[in-house]
């Protein structure tokens, strides 16, 4: 494994892992995104400051932001559930495609080169911002979300994608829910929930896929940093709630142009980082 060295970038490394993972409760609450679309670039920038190999530093990034997304999202579920705002009988049918999804994207991860996940991360990411930005309050793909075979290719495709991302859904299932006219607090706080669905068993595949690569930081299970997850974990969880409160007091033009804007952000800074 990599060596890190004791030093000013050692706490440097624990103070931004500290403040990427309260700002990622936040939102997670806010923002249904299972807080892994802030872990993944904080985490990334980190990794890359203390030089670690390149070649897992992004699997390292993914892996340990899905792992942190298991405590956040359930934080982050229950506090939108007390409101009203989840739709269960939707996450239950979208389970099992769903999980299915999240085996086919931790295989393909675990193949992929580091470079081609980060460039992944930022395209997605800027797609549905601009979709949401640009977008209007008509434009829809239908009047209720639909039934099968295009359900399980959304709850799949959703699976894959954010997996491979690292993130827990709710940049997916947000843009998919309002799409097909969901209220944008109730497809929020549902997206939440899926986190919980994806994430469990993706940190899994991202243990069992990382066990023997060689590369990785001290501390590491497979591709999941455990000094990144228990130094990231408390503050999600803690600051979760705060952000879903935050949410139900904000309208939905406001709470979607702060989604948006925050997608934008992330994948710039990802394209940054890419051709750096």
């Amino acid at each position: 494994m990599t060596p890190i060295a004791p030093g000013p970038e050692l706490f440097l490394f624990a103070i931004g892992l500290l403040g990427a993972g309260v700002f990622a409760g936040i939102m997670a609450g806010l923002l249904g995104v299972g807080g892994g679309i802030v872990v993944v670039p904080a985490f990334y920038h980190l990794l890359t400051l203390l030089g670690v190999d390149e070649s897992v530093r992004m699997h390292i990034a993914v892996g340990t932001s899905l792992a942190v997304i298991v405590p956040t999202s359930l934080s982050s579920v229950r506090s939108h559930r007390a409101r009203g705002a989840v739709d269960m009988a939707l996450l239950k049918s979208w389970a099992p495609a769903m999980t299915a999804g999240v085996v086919l994207g931790s295989i393909l991860a675990a193949l992929a080169d580091s470079r081609l996940l980060t460039g992944i991360f930022a395209t997605m990411a800027l797609g549905f911002a601009a979709s949401l930005a640009f977008g209007k309050e008509t434009w829809r793909l239908g009047d209720r979300m639909p039934g099968p075979p295009l359900r399980e290719i959304i709850a799949a495709a959703t699976g894959c994608l954010s997996t491979m991302m690292g993130i827990g859904g709710g940049t997916f299932g947000v843009t998919a829910m309002t799409l097909f006219g969901v209220p944008i607090h109730r497809a929020v706080g549902t997206a939440a929930g899926l986190g919980v669905v994806i994430s469990i068993p993706a940190t899994i595949g991202f243990v069992l896929s990382g066990w023997s690569v060689p590369g990785r930081p001290p501390f590491s299970l497979g591709y999941v940093n455990l000094a990144g997850f228990v130094l990231m974990a408390p503050g999600t969880v803690l600051a979760a709630p705060f952000g879903a409160r935050l949410a139900h007091s904000m309208g939905r033009t406001l709470l979607t142009r702060a989604f948006a804007l925050f997608l934008v952000v992330t994948s710039l800074r990802m394209f940054a980082q890419l051709f750096a």
